[in-house]
């Protein structure tokens, strides 16, 4: 565990949400203690955090925000310093921001149940080497449409003249893992006690003229959302499991 003198990493874990999509399951846990393996996917979390040299976590927490405090405690049996920050109502991914203390120097946030195997040290380092204000881990993803897509030339009322036709298409896009690094000027663009979610801050520091960048991961990233994401979590934690909890001394995560 990082010394009291010790200067760590801040991060921030988003663990208030209801989780509706993975209801019955959350009707009884936070979605971020759902378990994979013998551990809650929040214990995962925080175990590697941690190993990536960050020794201070604020929980922001909400529905059912006993259980999270039960089961994740002070941070001490973990290594690091947890503490909380509860919220009364929903303030959406970014708003809890603006009612947690001290977060005066560069910090991550992220949601509480996501499953990656990302260095997160390394990517506050490549961060703080670029000069945004914001960086959001992005992760590239293929859809696939399950029907025959039409393209048309022009339409004349009802009538379309096709062009082209493609068999069930693949899409790509770049997307948002969920994971984000923050220096504190990001905060002048929240207001205290308002609703705001990512997409919200990000067009505003764009209109600005801030500049926010992306980190490009092409290694293991979950988010679970759904049920089958979740099934899918409890079938590669095990298989994987030296990927996402390597045996490790943890680093004393001094920051720059």
């Amino acid at each position: 565990m990082p010394t009291e003198t010790a200067v760590t990493r801040r991060a921030v874990i988003l663990a208030g949400g209801k989780g509706s999509r993975l209801g019955p399951y959350t009707t009884v846990l936070p979605k971020p203690l759902l378990p994979v393996g013998e551990r809650a996917i929040l214990d995962v979390v925080v175990h590697q955090l941690r190993d990536c040299g960050f020794g201070d976590i604020t929980l922001a927490v909400g529905y059912l925000a006993h259980l999270v405090r039960a089961v994740m405690g002070d941070g001490s049996r973990h290594g690091v310093r947890i503490g909380y920050s509860e919220e009364t109502e929903p303030l959406g991914t970014v708003g809890p921001l603006a009612e947690i203390e001290e977060l005066d120097d560069t910090f991550l946030v992220m949601n509480g149940d996501v499953l990656t195997a990302l260095d997160y040290g390394h990517l506050v380092d490549v961060h703080r080497d670029t000069g945004n204000v914001l960086t959001i881990a992005s992760h590239r993803r293929v859809v696939r449409t399950e029907y025959g897509v039409l393209h048309f030339s022009n339409q004349n009322g009802n009538m379309l003249n096709v062009s082209g036709f493609e068999e069930k298409p693949e899409i790509p896009y770049v997307v948002s893992m969920g994971v984000y690094v923050l220096e504190p000027a990001a905060l002048d663009y929240i207001e205290q006690g308002t609703y705001l979610d990512l997409p919200d801050l990000v067009l505003r520091l764009l209109a600005e003229g801030r500049q926010v960048g992306s980190y490009l991961y092409d290694g293991y990233w979950l988010d679970i959302g759904r049920h089958e994401d979740y099934e899918k979590a409890l079938i590669e934690f095990e298989q994987l499991r030296p990927m996402f909890l390597p045996e490790r001394e943890p680093q004393t995560g001094t920051a720059k």
